[in-house]
């Protein structure tokens, strides 16, 4: 969306250049976003190429349509993710490592947002290399940049969010010692 905005258009085949991938997972992306009023059609200045635009009159903003983005979103990352895991090793050497890690820590709901908010703010001192090309040092590449924070659930249909426990109180995930106390397989 914020490539369609700061182009006046773009085709699949543009968004592909710019951001790496085929032209078929941007053509879908496209398209979604049209679904939900987001972007239309600009006419065609040649052949068969198909230019998309922000809507002319956006429709009203829907939740619904707000979680199926999102799902857009994270697909595209996902996609961009195992792309990049396949075709590292055709990169030069100086690209050919990522900083992806994972981590499970004990938070509050408002250390929760805290630590998203830290994030974001770390993030936006680079956004200006976004729109503004001559603020990039020499060597700067696109880097995808990913933070999924969600509490983890207790595998079960029963289980409808993280385990209630007050202060003093034993939660399932607070276990004696020489107990892993994690509901993630594997750890």
């Amino acid at each position: 969306m914020e490539l369609v905005t700061a182009r006046g258009t773009l085709t699949s085949a543009e968004a592909a250049r710019e951001l790496g991938g085929n032209t078929g997972l941007y053509s879908f992306h496209l398209r979604q976003l049209a679904r939900y009023g987001l972007i239309e059609e600009a006419p065609a200045v040649r052949g068969r190429v198909r230019p998309w635009r922000v809507a002319s009159a956006p429709t009203a903003p829907d939740p619904a349509v707000g979680a199926d983005l999102d799902g857009l979103a994270r697909g595209l990352e996902d996609e961009s993710y195992r792309r990049w895991l396949a075709q590292r090793d055709r990169v030069p050497a100086c690209w050919r490592r990522d900083e992806a890690f994972s981590q499970v820590l004990y938070l509050t709901p408002e250390e929760l947002t805290e630590m998203g908010d830290a994030i974001r703010r770390l993030i936006a001192g680079y956004r200006q290399r976004e729109d503004r090309p001559a603020t990039r040092p020499p060597g700067a590449a696109p880097v995808a940049v990913v933070a999924r924070l969600f509490p983890l659930l207790e595998s079960g249909p029963e289980q409808s969010g993280p385990e209630q426990s007050g202060p003093g109180q034993s939660s399932p995930e607070q276990s004696s010692p020489g107990q892993s106390g994690s509901s993630i397989p594997g750890a």
